[in-house]
């Protein structure tokens, strides 16, 4: 399934997506995929609503659903719409709309992969570092001193 605006055209992240896995134009792309926002699952736990409400500052911090594979890859999955969210985690039910840059300028891990969209044809998965080059192009990552490139 494909998210398509009424006027036809996808959403700039959707796009983005499809024009980096068709070989486009990939700074730019790149660059309109940092500065979007996406889905980030929040797995369900038993204690949601009681911790919430003794630690409304917990219930504000963002924590990454880390889901590891058969083969030991750690993935965070986010998401471009609640279609895709929906066809490769359909069991989730709830969700945070949180910038894309948020999540890349704090990557916690080099260990961690950014899965986006995963399960369409468009998905994308990043390494840690890759993800700290994103981050750069979406000006929230680490800033580059004189004479060197972002990290």
């Amino acid at each position: 399934m494909t998210d398509i605006h009424s006027n036809g055209a996808l959403p700039p992240a959707q796009q983005a997506l499809h024009d980096i896995a068709k070989g486009g134009e990939n700074v730019i792309a790149l660059s309109t995929l940092a500065l979007s926002d996406v889905l980030l699952p929040v797995p369900a736990g038993p204690d949601d609503a009681e911790e919430a409400a003794q630690d409304p500052a917990a219930s504000r911090a963002i924590q990454l659903p880390v889901y590891e594979q058969e083969d030991g890859v750690k993935l965070v999955p986010v998401f471009t719409s609640e279609e895709r969210l929906a066809q490769a985690l359909p069991g989730t039910q709830r969700y945070r709309l949180v910038p894309l840059s948020a999540l890349t300028g704090s990557w916690p891990s080099d260990e961690l992969t950014l899965a986006i969209d995963t399960g369409s044809p468009d998905a994308l998965s990043i390494a840690g570092p890759g993800v700290r080059a994103l981050a750069a192009l979406s000006g929230s990552g680490p800033a580059a001193g004189p004479g060197q490139a972002p990290a």
